[in-house]
């Protein structure tokens, strides 16, 4: 018998199916119109026919019975509804009670309002970075730490600099201690990112380049985002950071990462 919970999860799928294909109208999705509809958008047959699926699983799907559904079928589903990136990602959070894989994407641009945030933290360095870790965007208060500005914009990525640039390592006090935690955390991006091969190439160019990197990159380990405790050198003068990860576009993958000084 199925949980309150579950009862009232199915009920919301039943309805935002519904609401859904009744926003679509037949021309958006390439049929000629028959005339007069007694109900809007489309009707429950032509989506499961669009979708590959049989009309009277669709017809449960959308009673909010109890069947079940891949990943595929979803993705289909929200293909002929048109869903976008926040609507897609609730369809899979009420059919399957998890997000959808992304296809790992290695977005490039960074909202407007983002950097105006940045730049009204003159005393927090902070930067952008997508799945791949291309530094997007920073601020002054980055740009005096790190220097993005003057590097190549093809090596403008932060594992690439982590473990390749020697004046970038040096501002890590650490380095030898914080750079496989950030390796660590940037291996759950890259197989996030499996299809898109630029990551691929990435972790090659650093497996050639760096001896560290072709060490520690076999070990598997795994850690989340990397937020705490971090010693950097700044002005000749050792300051202790606090930093953390914000995410800016969950669908793009889009994070902003934030220093404050740890004061105590």
């Amino acid at each position: 018998m199925a949980t309150p919970r579950l009862q009232r999860t199915r009920r919301e799928l039943a309805a935002f199916l519904r609401a859904c294909r009744e926003a679509i109208t037949p021309e958006q999705v390439g049929l000629a119109d028959s005339g007069r509809r007694r109900t809007p958008g489309l009707r429950r047959e032509e989506v499961a026919t669009l979708a590959g699926v049989g009309v009277t699983w669709y017809t449960w799907l959308e009673q909010g019975r109890e069947i079940g559904v891949s990943a595929p079928v979803l993705e289909r589903i929200a293909r002929v509804l048109k869903l976008d990136g926040a609507q897609r990602r609730h369809l899979f959070l009420l059919a399957q009670n998890r997000p959808p894989v992304e296809p790992g994407k290695t977005w490039c641009s960074v909202p407007p309002l983002v950097r105006r945030l940045m730049d009204d933290w003159p005393d927090h360095p902070a930067y952008v970075l997508n799945l791949r870790w291309d530094v997007l965007a920073w601020n002054a208060a980055a740009q005096t730490l790190f220097d993005f500005e003057q590097r190549p914009a093809g090596q403008r990525n932060l594992l690439w600099l982590l473990f390749t640039a020697e004046d970038l390592r040096g501002v890590f006090v650490n380095w030898a201690e914080q750079a496989p935690r950030m390796l660590a955390s940037f291996r759950r991006d890259f197989v996030r990112a499996t299809t898109d091969p630029s990551i691929t190439d990435l972790v090659r160019q650093l497996e050639r380049t760096s001896p560290e990197f072709r060490q520690w990159w076999p070990c598997q380990d795994v850690q989340a985002p990397c937020m705490g405790s971090r010693e950097l050198l700044c002005d000749g003068q050792v300051r202790r950071y606090q930093h953390t990860t914000l995410i800016v576009d969950e669908d793009r993958h889009l994070r902003l990462v934030v220093y404050a000084r740890d004061e105590q």
